[in-house]
């Protein structure tokens, strides 16, 4: 008996409890429903807007031209010894003798036709006429290209 008499008196105390704060049991209820229902909606709705990586591209006006050396060419070598004074980069007319290409950046070298020397940037590119020319400038050959 003594246990139904304390179920008694909790399940009085829960309905008194619910009777004096029913109103702001459902009303904060309801809030917390809303504000999920909205987090989702919110979510949702910006799967809908995903955008991808934004590219920006712009075109690039250079003066550059394409280099014969022997029967491969080298494109976009600039023509730029005269207007910057860097003695590396030879000019247009020395170009045919441009038997090796290496850039600025680096210390190696590469025939004109090797993978690597297309990756090279037409105002880094240093044109060299032959090996000696490359190793008394302090480039060594390339293993890739050079064997």
């Amino acid at each position: 008996m003594n246990m139904s008499n304390k179920n008694k008196e909790k399940i009085q105390k829960i309905r008194t409890f619910w009777e004096k704060y029913e109103q702001k049991v459902v009303l904060t209820g309801g809030l917390i429903l809303i504000a999920i229902i909205s987090f989702e909606a919110g979510i949702l709705q910006g799967h809908k807007f995903e955008q991808g990586t934004l590219v920006i591209e712009k075109a690039v006006k250079s003066e550059t031209e394409s280099l014969k050396v022997g029967n491969s060419s080298v494109l976009g070598v600039q023509a730029i010894n005269s207007k910057a004074g860097n003695p590396k980069i030879e000019s247009s007319k020395d170009n045919k003798e441009c038997l090796l290409v290496g850039s600025k950046n680096s210390t190696k070298y590469h025939k004109p036709d090797c993978r690597f020397a297309k990756n090279i940037k037409p105002e880094n590119l240093v044109c060299f006429k032959s090996e000696e020319d490359a190793k008394s400038r302090g480039y060594a050959g390339d293993k890739g290209c050079i064997k």
